[in-house]
C-alpha cells in the first residue's frame, strides 16, 4: 500500500453505466487505489437497472482496490439522480429500477403540474418545475400501469440510498439527492404532505433524510465488501451535488460540465425557484443550494456533425455567417422537446470546418443562456468557470467557451470528481471538516487557467436571432405537418 498520511477513505460514484470506486488519503487528497465495474441499462422505450447489478459492481470494484479498502475508516455513496428504487418487506427489489432518463412518465409529469398549481407551485414548493426526470414522475407512472408492484412496495429509495441502507441497515437519503424526488419541499427542507398523499406515496416508504456531516450509521455484520464492521458511512449525495463537494466549490464559482448532455450549476446561498422550469432549484449536500441547468445536446451531438461531415472534432474552422443549433435529441434548455437540429447561412463558400465551428457555437450558446439564469445577478464574472467533463480537455471545446462567455477558463486536472467528492465527504466525518473545504485542501480544482478573452457578441447574437426566428419550426418537430 502506499505511505499513507492520514486515514482512508472510500468514495463511490455509482452511475448510470458503471460503479467506481476510490480510496483516498483523507489528509492528502491522495487516490492510493481505485476500482470500476459495469452495469446494464435496458434498450428501447424504458430505461431500467436492476439494483442488485449496483451492489455488484460496487463489490467488484471494492475488490479492485484490493488491501487499500479494508482499511478505510470512512465510506461515501455518489449516485445518479432521480432514479425510483421500490424494495419490498425483505428489502429486495420488486422490480427494476426506473432511472433518470426513462422518459415514459413525462404524461405524469404534465399532469401532475396541472393538478397541483401549475408550474409556480411546483418551483415554489420544490424549487423545480416538474420533467420526466423527477422521481415522483416515475411513481405515478408505476401505479398506473403497474399498480402491484405499488401494492408491494414497502420502501422507496434512490439509486445512492440502495447501497447506502445495503452498507448500514438503515434507510437514509440526504438533502442534495432528496431534492431532485418532486416530493421533497424546499421552503421547509422535508418531505412535502400534499404531494405525497396526491400520488399515493405513504411517508413511512421513505428513507430518513440525514443532516449535511451527521453519521448515516456504520457497516454493518454479513455483507460481501472489505470494510471492517463500524466502519462509518456517510450521507452520500446525488452526482452533481458530489461533484461541486469534489470541485470545492464556493458561491458564485460556475462549473460548466461538457459531456453526452451538458449542465452548468453552481453553489448558492439563495434558494432558486425558477418557474420557467430552466434551472432546477437542486439542494447541495452541505446547506447551501445548487441551481442546475441542463441540456440535451453536448459533446455527442457535435462529435455526431464532424462524423456526418468526415472530419476530426477538432478540425474547426472561424465563421461569421453560417448558425446550427444542434438540437439533435430535442432539447431541454431552451424547452424544445420535439426540436431537431437546424442550419441557417450556408453559403457556396461554406466549409465544413466552419459547420463544425458551428455546431460547437449552438451548444455552448444554449449552455451559457441557461448560466447566466443559475449564477446570482451580483456574482462576479471575472471568476473563472471550471470546465469539468468528457469534453473539457478538448481544445476546441476550451477556445469555444472562452470566446462565448468573455470568462477566464480552468481545467481541473483532476478525474473522477464525483467519487472525489464523495471521499471529502466520507473525510469530513473523520476530521469534523466541511467536505467543500476538504476538496479545496487536497486542491482538486487546480489546472491550468485560460485568460479571458473579448466575449463574441456578434455570434451570441447571431444565434439568439436564428434561434428566435426558427422558433415555429423548432417547435413544431419533425413529425408535424
Amino acid at each position: 500500500m502506499s505511505a499513507a498520511e492520514g486515514p482512508l477513505v472510500v468514495g463511490v460514484d455509482t452511475s448510470t453505466q458503471s460503479t467506481k470506486a476510490l480510496v483516498v488519503d483523507a489528509a492528502t487528497g491522495l487516490v492510493v487505489a481505485s476500482g470500476q465495474a459495469p452495469h446494464t441499462v435496458t434498450a428501447g422505450a424504458g430505461r431500467e437497472s436492476d439494483p442488485r447489478q449496483w451492489w455488484d459492481a460496487l463489490c467488484e470494484a471494492l475488490r479492485q482496490c484490493g488491501d487499500a479498502a479494508r482499511e478505510a475508516a470512512a465510506v461515501s455513496i455518489g449516485g445518479q439522480q432521480h432514479g425510483l428504487v421500490t424494495l419490498d418487506a425483505r428489502g429486495e427489489p420488486v422490480r427494476p429500477a426506473l432511472l433518470w432518463n426513462d422518459v415514459r412518465s413525462a404524461p405524469q409529469a404534465r399532469r401532475l403540474t396541472e393538478e397541483l398549481g401549475g408550474a409556480k407551485f411546483w418551483a415554489e414548493r420544490t424549487g423545480s418545475v416538474l420533467a420526466a426526470s423527477f422521481t415522483v414522475t416515475k411513481w405515478a407512472w408505476l401505479a398506473e400501469h403497474e399498480p402491484e408492484a405499488v401494492r408491494a412496495t414497502k420502501a422507496v429509495r434512490l439509486p445512492h440510498d440502495y447501497l447506502t441502507e445495503r452498507l448500514t441497515g438503515q434507510g437514509t437519503t440526504d438533502r442534495g439527492d432528496a431534492s431532485g424526488t418532486g416530493w421533497w419541499a424546499s421552503g421547509t427542507e422535508s418531505y412535502d404532505p400534499e404531494i405525497l398523499a396526491h400520488v399515493g406515496l405513504d411517508p413511512a416508504l421513505l428513507p430518513r433524510v440525514v443532516r449535511p456531516g451527521e453519521v448515516a450509521g456504520t457497516v454493518r455484520d454479513g455483507h460481501d465488501l472489505p470494510f471492517s464492521k463500524g466502519t462509518l458511512v456517510a450521507p452520500g449525495t446525488g452526482d452533481n451535488a458530489a461533484a461541486a463537494l469534489g470541485l470545492g466549490l464556493r458561491p458564485g464559482s460556475p462549473v460548466m460540465s461538457l459531456g453526452t448532455s451538458g449542465t452548468v450549476y453552481a453553489v448558492s446561498k439563495r434558494r432558486p425557484a425558477d418557474p420557467t422550469g430552466t434551472v432546477a432549484g437542486f439542494a447541495d449536500a452541505h446547506g447551501d443550494w445548487l441551481p442546475l441547468a441542463c441540456t440535451l445536446n453536448c459533446t455527442l451531438a457535435v462529435d455526431r456533425v464532424a462524423t456526418l461531415l468526415g472530419l476530426d472534432r477538432e478540425a474547426v474552422e472561424p465563421t461569421a455567417d453560417v448558425t446550427l443549433l444542434p438540437y439533435l435529441d430535442g432539447e431541454r434548455t431552451p424547452n424544445l422537446p420535439n426540436a431537431s437540429g437546424i442550419l441557417h447561412g450556408l453559403r457556396h463558400d461554406t466549409t465544413g470546418g466552419q459547420l463544425l465551428q458551428a455546431a460547437y457555437d449552438g451548444a455552448v450558446h444554449a449552455l451559457l443562456g441557461a448560466l447566466d439564469l443559475v449564477l446570482d445577478e451580483d456574482a462576479d464574472r471575472s471568476t473563472p468557470l471550471l470546465l469539468i467533463g468528457g469534453g473539457a480537455r478538448g481544445t476546441a471545446w476550451q477556445e469555444t467557451v472562452r470566446r462565448l462567455s468573455g470568462r477566464p477558463v480552468q481545467v481541473p486536472e483532476a478525474k473522477e470528481l464525483v467519487a472525489l467528492g464523495a471521499a471529502a465527504q466520507a473525510a469530513g466525518l473523520l476530521t469534523g471538516e466541511d467536505p467543500a473545504a476538504v476538496a479545496r485542501r487536497w486542491n482538486t480544482a487546480a489546472g491550468p487557467v485560460l485568460d479571458a478573452v473579448e466575449r463574441d457578441e456578434a455570434t451570441l447574437a447571431r444565434i439568439t436571432g436564428v434561434l428566435s426566428d426558427a422558433a415555429p419550426l423548432l417547435e413544431r418537430g419533425t413529425g408535424d405537418h
